[in-house]
């Protein structure tokens, strides 16, 4: 009987190493995803410690607050995409393509910025 109710109540071992479902991207972060992937992904990590060829994107939106007085980590995602060597961190070369604002639209920069600011 006892066996029953822990197995109603979710009980017992299963229960605890069930893997919580990764959550659904809203509309705007799945687009924004799509463009990190085609125009950021190849220099640009999402993963904490791990550098491709530019500073991983991971914790961006806590960082990005702290990296220019003034500037919330909104400004400064937008700021670093529309003026790509006026931020260039520490440690890094100037390799950000400095045409990429031109080459998305403002749908897509914004999907972007949302999808970076995700990144905690």
């Amino acid at each position: 009987m006892l066996l029953l109710l822990l197995a109603a109540c979710g009980g017992g071992a299963a229960a605890e190493t069930a893997v919580p479902p990764t959550p659904t991207l809203s509309p705007q972060l799945a687009q924004g995803q799509k463009v990190f992937v085609a125009h950021c992904g190849a220099c640009h990590s999402t993963a904490a410690g791990t550098v491709i060829v530019g500073p991983s994107l991971a914790g961006i939106a806590t960082r990005g607050s702290e990296r220019v007085d003034g500037f919330d980590a909104r400004t400064y995602i937008y700021s670093s995409v529309m003026q790509p060597g006026d931020y260039v961190v520490e440690g890094f070369d100037n390799l950000m393509p400095k045409d990429l604002a031109k080459k998305l639209t403002g749908e897509e920069l914004d999907a972007v910025v949302a999808y970076l600011l995700a990144q905690l």
